[in-house]
Parts: C-alpha cells; sequence; structure tokens
C-alpha cells in the first residue's frame, strides 16, 4: 500500500466531485474455478484498490459525502477460517493503514442503505462486472442484475476516471516496476524461443518470470504462431522455422499496477526478407503514434497517423492502391490494422474498461461505429499524467480477407489478389507503454527490443 494520507485524500476528493449521497464501493469476492474451496487467483476491484488500498476479499465501503465519514464493512475471519489460511489482519487494522477511522461487520450494511433510502438521499455505485456483486446490489437496493449496470452513477463514474487517468508520482514508480518486469518477460522468450518447442514453454516462462517477482500476469498471455487472432490464448502449436511468434504479455505489481508490452520474433534465428518488410511498416508506424505523442493532441489523430502510415507501407509492397486519404476515410486500413491503437493503463491493464470507454478513453464522446476505428479504446485529447500504450500491428486474418472480398468492401484500395498470397502468414506488432509529461512524453520501464537487429541480437542467444 501507498501511504494512508494517499488514499484519504483520493476519497476526500472524491467525496467532494460527486457532492452528496451515499458512494458504494464494492470489493471483489473469491471467485470459485469448480467448486466453492477451489478459487481462481483472487483481484481485488481496482476502483477499490484505488481508493482504499486493500487487498483482501468481501469488503465495502461507504463514503458519506455530507458528513465525510468513511466505513469498512467487513467479517473478521473465525478460527474456522484461522486453521486453514493462518492468522489474517483483523478489518480494523486494515482500515487503519488506509486511513478509516470506522469498521462494521457486513450485516450492518443493509441498515445503513435503508436509512439513505427512507430519506431520499442518492445511493452511488459504479458499473458492476461480476455476477455476485450484481446480485448483492439487488438483496440491498433492490435493482435487478440485469439493472445493475444502467442505474450506475454517472457522477460517480466521471469523478472515478477524472482521477485514476492522471498517475501521481508514485503510482509511475509501481507501473514502472511492472514494465521493467514485462521487459525481462519479453527478453526471456526472445533468448529461449527455439523451432520444435510448443507454444505454452514460452507461456509458462512468462508466468514464471512474473511469480517471481511477488507479482502476477496483468492479463493471460498471448504467445502464439497466429498472430493474427487478436486475442490468441491457445499455446498448443509446435513453432516451426520461418513462422512469426507474436508475444504480447505483461506483469502485475504486488499492489496491482500493470505493464503491457508486444513483440514479434521470428522462430528461427532471422527473419525473412519478406518478414522484415512488413515488420519495419510495422515499426514505422508505431514510431510514427509515438513521434505524436503530446499534451492536447487528440490521440483519435495519432491512431489516424498510425494507420496512414501502415497504408502508405502497404501499397508500397502492392497490397494497397488508389489515394491513401480515400482508403482511410473509408476504413481500408482495417484490413490489416482492425483493432485499436493503445489503451490507458494503470491498475488495469485495460483501464477503467469496467467504467465504459466513452467515459475513461473518449471524455464522454460517442464511439465511431465504423469497422476498425470503433475498437479504439482511447480517443480523447491527451493530458499529462495519462499512461498509454502504443500497439499499432499488420495482420493478415483470413476470414476478414474473404468476407471483404465476397462483399465488394473496399475494393477500390485493396489488392484481394495479393491478400489472398499472404493469408497465412499471421500477424505482427510491436507495443511501448509511455507517460504524458506537461511537454510531451516518456518512455516507460526499460528499454525492450524491438528493432529487427535488436530483436535478431537476442535470437541469438537461443542457438548458442
Amino acid at each position: 500500500m501507498f501511504k494512508k494520507e494517499t488514499y484519504i485524500s483520493r476519497r476526500e476528493k472524491l467525496k467532494k466531485q460527486v457532492g452528496n449521497g451515499l458512494i458504494l464501493l464494492l470489493g471483489n469476492s473469491e471467485s470459485p474455478m469448480n467448486y466453492a474451496d477451489n478459487t481462481y487467483h483472487y483481484r481485488q476491484d481496482s476502483s477499490f484498490l484505488y481508493f482504499t488500498g486493500v487487498n483482501h476479499p468481501d469488503l465495502v465501503t461507504v463514503l458519506d459525502c455530507e458528513s465525510g465519514k468513511d466505513v469498512l464493512f467487513g467479517d473478521d475471519y473465525t478460527i474456522d477460517h484461522i486453521v486453514w489460511m493462518g492468522q489474517q489482519p483483523t478489518i480494523a487494522s486494515r482500515a487503519d493503514k488506509s486511513g478509516i477511522k470506522e469498521t462494521q461487520p457486513l450485516s450492518k450494511l443493509q441498515q445503513v442503505l435503508d436509512a439513505a433510502k427512507s430519506t431520499g438521499r442518492t445511493i452511488h455505485f459504479l458499473p458492476v462486472y461480476r455476477h455476485d456483486n450484481k446480485i448483492r446490489i439487488f438483496e440491498w437496493l433492490g435493482i435487478e442484475p440485469a439493472k445493475v449496470v444502467e442505474n450506475a452513477s454517472i457522477d460517480l463514474i466521471k469523478a472515478v476516471v477524472n482521477q485514476r487517468n492522471y498517475k501521481s508520482d508514485e503510482e509511475i514508480v509501481e507501473i514502472e516496476k511492472a514494465v521493467n518486469t514485462s521487459v525481462d518477460m519479453h527478453v526471456a522468450a526472445m533468448r529461449m524461443l527455439k523451432p520444435g518447442m510448443r507454444e505454452s514453454d514460452i507461456a509458462a516462462e512468462m508466468i514464471r518470470i512474473a511469480e517471481a517477482e511477488n507479482g502476477h500476469l496483468s492479463f493471460p498471455v498471448i504467445a502464439t504462431i497466429n498472430g493474427q487472432t487478436l486475442h490468441n490464448h491457445y499455446h498448443g502449436n509446435i513453432v516451426k522455422d520461418e513462422q512469426v511468434f507474436l508475444l504480447d504479455c505483461g506483469a502485475e505489481t504486488e499492489m496491482g499496477y500493470a505493464g503491457d508490452l508486444s513483440s514479434t520474433l521470428p522462430v528461427g534465428p532471422k527473419f525473412t526478407s519478406i518478414q522484415k518488410e512488413i515488420f519495419n511498416i510495422a515499426l514505422a508506424s508505431h514510431e510514427a503514434a509515438i513521434d505524436m505523442l503530446k499534451p492536447g493532441v487528440a490521440f483519435k489523430d495519432v491512431y489516424y497517423q498510425s494507420a496512414r502510415t501502415i497504408l502508405e507501407g502497404m501499397k508500397g509492397m502492392g497490397f494497397v492502391k488508389g489515394n491513401i486519404e480515400d482508403a482511410l476515410v473509408n476504413g481500408a486500413h482495417a484490413m490489416f490494422f482492425p483493432c485499436g491503437l493503445g489503451h490507458m493503463m494503470g491498475l488495469d491493464v485495460h483501464d477503467m474498461e469496467d467504467l465504459g470507454e466513452v467515459y475513461a478513453g473518449w471524455d464522454g464522446v460517442p464511439k465511431s461505429t465504423q469497422f476498425g476505428l470503433k475498437s479504439l479504446r482511447l480517443g480523447r485529447k491527451l493530458e499529462p499524467g495519462f499512461v498509454i500504450t502504443i500497439e499499432p500491428g499488420i495482420y493478415f486474418v483470413p476470414d476478414l480477407i474473404d468476407l471483404w472480398k465476397t462483399n465488394n468492401i473496399n475494393t477500390e484500395y485493396l489488392n484481394f489478389d495479393m491478400l489472398d498470397k499472404f493469408r497465412n502468414f499471421g500477424g505482427m506488432r510491436n507495443e511501448e507503454d509511455f507517460l504524458i509529461t506537461p511537454d510531451g512524453k516518456r518512455l516507460l520501464g526499460k528499454q525492450k527490443p524491438k528493432t529487427i537487429e535488436q530483436v535478431e541480437a537476442e535470437r541469438a542467444y537461443a542457438f548458442k
């Protein structure tokens, strides 16, 4: 945890911004994997962590905007728990570290909420993404589970976003820890991958490195020869020479802060000439995006420049034809780049995605419905304190090629005969993490190998 004054200050600011009523912050419970006592890795809700720092299941915090009082609700473990889990800190001691002076058992929460409802006070809560918490909201407030998200407080969402979007110096220290471990993960993969390995060999080593730093993964490892599938979590393939291998993984620190990096490497010691050509186009797109990062620049414009660079490079190879600007407006770039350019990052690898991208990433502006652009998680103007990822890529998705060809989509801008020849190529991307500073940007963490020369230099270790 940070010092208690950090959490006190955050809660005071939140109560002031929301202005009235009660703020109900729900922590997460353990989540059973196949029976109650065999659970998934526990992860506290990120907003609960941000405002309390308390990483323990089955807790609820109530903040009273009028009286200023904060109360942590939870139950101390009994001897039946202790014999299995050992002695645990009391709820009161956990609250004290967060600067919360009052604690109550969970059984008292209903009385507090009923009293607020009886006097017409507003009870603010964030969108709920876990089903057990939706049931709790139903039990406490009478809101049906299917309607819980739509009844979340917009005022509270905006107030939380307006704090969590701007990373403090102490948060940056934690994020850089996560990024540095993430770099170690990627370098390790570059130095161990060899033809004949299973993808799971790499995935397992990524998990080991993250856990060896007393942390966890910030999201499930993507380690695959099928890089065209953006979130491919299957690791059962045997890798072969002259294939390209896409690795997207990151570490999470003990305090919950994330790193997120991507690398593309040859399965053999060197990229082929055609792989180098496409790799360098993707890298040029990456660098073009980085060059634009500074306060006041709309990230949507950074995305367009990244996509424009891809279209120009692919036109040089014969994949694209016609006017580049027209192709960009009509979304032809989404044939190669069907996803967003990057996202906010912090306590969530996709920071505050549970609160809604329209608020966290778009500042309330509705997102586009155009294929490709609709997947852009961040479009708002950049501001100092934002932590973002940059991760353009080039992907050859056979189903997308067939769909657009059959339906004559962007045929005036795309060479489908050429695309058909690359339908089994896979995908490539580079990803790094940046802090927006008052005068520009700063790479977070140590430098990850990202050029062809740097990647191949690391690959040489695997073939000594």
